[in-house]
């Protein structure tokens, strides 16, 4: 089932320029799920049916400029901010893990990263299944 099928309020999808000038300004191989998903989505917001569960998914042209900006690198160095749960926590790629991308959830207030870190996906395919469904009781 498509991200769109489900309780996910979309943005119209990023272009191709967009899509190309963020692999050309991240230096990690972003995740063909997380492409794809910009060029369906380019942002958009919905529930996440893991903890922190709300993602407010930031827009290929955010993700650049957070990066290239170097603003949270300081506190949260390995790690590509992708959106937020709109309620003090980022959602990251975790690129300092040895074996793929782990979707995590980051504390806004806290940059001690042994405390702050909470895992949601193994990798995007996984993460991607999280998104726009609730949280089952």
């Amino acid at each position: 089932m498509s991200v769109l099928e489900r309780d996910w309020h979309a943005r119209p999808g990023a272009s191709d320029d967009a899509v190309q000038h963020l692999v050309d300004a991240i230096s990690i191989e972003l995740p063909a799920a997380y492409l794809a998903l910009l060029k369906l989505t380019n942002g958009g917001e919905g529930p996440l049916s893991r903890q922190p569960y709300h993602l407010q998914l930031d827009a290929a042209e955010t993700v650049v400029e957070t990066a290239i900006s170097g603003r949270l690198e300081e506190f949260f160095p390995g790690f590509l901010i992708i959106g937020s749960n709109g309620g003090g926590e980022y959602i990251a790629l975790d690129a300092r893990a040895p074996d793929g991308l782990p979707v995590v959830a980051l504390d806004m207030t806290n940059a001690d990263l042994r405390d702050t870190v909470l895992p949601i996906a193994k990798d995007f395919d996984a993460f991607v299944e999280l998104i726009g469904i609730e949280a089952a009781d």
